[in-house]
C-alpha cells in the first residue's frame, strides 16, 4: 500500500512538474514576457502570503474579515435560503481564516451543508482536511486539490444538492476585466438555476491606499513574487538568481488595474532544465493583476454571466464588497 500511493504521488509531482514547465517556458519565451500567478502558491509562497495578508499595508484581508465576523448572521441567513441542504464549495480556499465564521455560524445553527474546499495547492487541501475537524467538530468536509473548474465538476459528481460557491479575498481581481467576465460565465455553466454564488470584490479606492497593499514597505510583496522565481529553481532546476531581479508595481485609477511586475537588473541568461532564457537590462516579466471595481461594474459582470445580484455587504470603510448572486 505504501508504495502504490508514493508512485502515485511520485506520478501526480511529475505530471504536475511538466505543466508548470511547459507554462514557465511559455511565459518566459512570449513577449512581452510573463508568468502565471497561479504559481505562487507552493508551501513557501503560502507562508509569504499569509505573511502579506498580516502587514499594515494589505487591507483586503481586514475589510472582508469585517464583513465576515460583523455580518456573518446575515450572510449566512442569505446562503442558507429556504433550509435546504447545500453544498458549500470555497474556490482558492487558503487557511480558510475568513470562512471559518461562516462555517462555525452555520454549524452552530445546525444548517445541513458539506464544505467542499478546492485549492491548486496540495499543502493547503492536506492542512484543512486534518485541521478542520478538529477546530470545527462535526463539520461534513471533503477537500478538493486541483484546478477550479475541473474540481467543481467533481462536487457536481458529489452530490446534486443546491451549490453555494464562494470565492474570497477578490480573487476576481487576479485577472483582466475580461478574463474575470469570462471566468463568471464559465462558473455559471457549471451551475444549476438557484445556485447561488459569495464573490468577495475590491473596490475602487484612494490610489495611494492601493498602491501601498502591493509595494509594502517590508518588501513582503516582493519577496513573494520573487519565490516564484525560487519556485522554478527549486522544482523546475533553474538558476535564477533573485538578487537580479527588482520588484514594481503600479496602480490606474482610471482603469483599476494594479499590476505587478519583475525587473531585470542587468543583462542576463537563465537556464531552466535544458533551455536557457534571455533577459536585457530593465525588461520585465508580468507576474500579477490585481483589479479593483465600481458597484456598477460588479452587478453588469453578475448579470452579463447570467446571475442575479441578491446582497452585498460592505466593510465599514466601503473599500472591499461581498456579493451574493444567484444564477438565474
Amino acid at each position: 500500500m505504501a508504495s502504490t500511493t508514493t508512485a502515485t504521488q511520485a506520478s501526480v509531482n511529475t505530471i504536475t512538474d511538466e505543466q508548470f514547465y511547459k507554462d514557465v517556458m511559455a511565459g518566459l519565451t512570449a513577449n512581452p514576457k510573463r508568468l502565471d500567478s497561479k504559481y505562487f502558491y507552493d508551501a513557501q509562497g503560502d507562508k509569504l502570503f499569509q505573511e502579506l495578508m498580516g502587514c499594515e499595508e494589505y487591507y483586503p484581508t481586514n475589510c472582508e474579515m469585517e464583513i465576515f465576523t460583523s455580518q456573518t448572521a446575515e450572510i449566512c441567513k442569505a446562503i442558507i435560503a429556504d433550509g435546504d441542504a447545500f453544498d458549500l464549495i470555497e474556490l482558492g480556499a487558503g487557511d480558510a481564516t475568513k470562512s471559518t465564521q461562516l462555517l462555525k455560524y452555520l454549524i452552530d445553527n445546525k444548517a445541513d451543508f458539506s464544505y467542499l474546499p478546492i485549492d491548486i495547492s496540495e499543502n493547503v487541501i492536506s492542512y484543512l482536511n486534518i485541521t478542520l475537524p478538529v477546530t470545527l467538530p462535526g463539520i461534513k468536509i471533503t477537500g478538493l486539490n486541483g484546478e477550479y473548474f475541473d474540481m467543481l465538476k467533481k462536487a457536481a459528481a458529489i452530490s446534486n444538492k443546491r451549490k453555494v460557491v464562494m470565492f474570497l479575498g477578490s480573487n476576481i481581481g487576479n485577472m483582466p476585466i475580461p478574463v474575470a467576465q469570462g471566468f463568471c460565465r464559465e462558473l455559471r455553466k457549471n451551475l444549476s438555476e438557484g445556485d447561488m454564488m459569495l464573490i468577495g470584490i475590491d473596490l475602487k479606492k484612494n490610489p495611494k491606499t492601493v498602491l501601498a497593499a502591493y509595494n509594502d514597505k517590508g518588501g513582503i510583496t516582493k519577496r513573494f513574487n520573487l519565490n516564484l522565481l525560487e519556485r522554478i529553481n527549486r522544482e523546475l532546476g533553474g538558476d535564477f538568481n533573485t538578487s537580479h531581479f527588482d520588484h514594481y508595481a503600479t496602480y490606474d485609477p482610471e482603469t483599476g488595474a494594479c499590476k505587478s511586475y519583475l525587473i531585470s537588473l542587468t543583462d542576463q541568461k537563465v537556464k531552466i532544465g535544458d533551455e536557457t532564457v534571455s533577459f536585457v537590462k530593465d525588461e520585465y516579466i508580468y507576474m500579477e493583476i490585481s483589479q479593483k471595481y465600481a458597484i456598477k461594474q460588479i452587478n453588469d459582470m453578475a448579470e452579463g454571466a447570467g446571475f442575479k445580484p441578491l446582497n452585498q455587504f460592505f466593510d465599514n470603510k466601503k473599500w472591499f464588497v461581498d456579493n451574493i448572486w444567484m444564477a438565474e
